[in-house]
């Protein structure tokens, strides 16, 4: 994904999905540990300032990965079916 048209991974919504999909797999995980979550803590985690967004969201996922986290298959599989021939979002 992080070499496809930013431009169009904005306009496609495709961005947005699987940011929700990343953020809802760091609630998960949160709550499954006891912590509070909010949705601030997310993008803190995520460091989403940085200027790559993209890169960000599959560090995160990688992460995420490691701490266990869930994520929800059939959203991932949208993601997957809405995105370019050739883009990898694994």
């Amino acid at each position: 994904m992080a070499a496809q048209d930013f431009a169009a991974l904005l306009d496609s919504g495709l961005l947005r999905e699987v940011e929700e999909i990343v953020v809802a797999a760091h609630r998960g995980m949160y709550e499954s540990q006891g912590k509070a979550w909010s949705r601030p803590d997310a993008y803190t985690w995520l460091r989403y300032e940085d200027p790559a967004p993209v890169t960000r969201l599959a560090e995160g996922v990688r992460r995420l990965r490691r701490g266990g986290a869930k994520f929800d298959p059939e959203a991932v599989d949208k993601a997957c079916a809405r995105a370019p021939k050739g883009a990898d979002l694994n």
